[in-house]
């Protein structure tokens, strides 16, 4: 009995982005990566914290809320002002960057 081997075409992580999700400039692709760099967001948060060693309840009386928004913001950064990631940050001693570019008419934020 022959097996037939099946060729494996190779691709690269944009080419399967490209292919599942949609190319760049698609409103799909677009969420899918402003949803990742805000899910980046939330571990940055969690990884700075636990490097100035504290817990989710002392950031929280740092910044003002309770230590279940710090929680919730570390696993989920979309429904968080601007102006509470940068108290958070302040409040790690942390600089944090916003770059905004406008692309037909569009706002992208880097």
């Amino acid at each position: 009995m022959e097996i037939k081997k099946k060729k494996l075409k190779m691709m690269t992580l944009d080419q399967m982005k490209d292919k599942h999700i949609g190319e760049v400039g698609t409103k799909e692709r677009d969420k899918y990566e402003f949803d990742l760099k805000l899910e980046v967001l939330g571990e940055m948060i969690r990884s700075a914290r636990k490097e100035r060693q504290l817990t989710q309840e002392q950031l929280g009386e740092l910044v003002g809320v309770q230590k279940s928004q710090i929680s919730k913001l570390e696993r989920n950064a979309k429904n968080v002002t601007i102006e509470t990631i940068l108290k958070i940050f302040r409040a790690l001693k942390a600089n944090i960057k916003f770059s905004v570019e406008m692309k037909d008419g569009d706002f992208k934020v880097a």
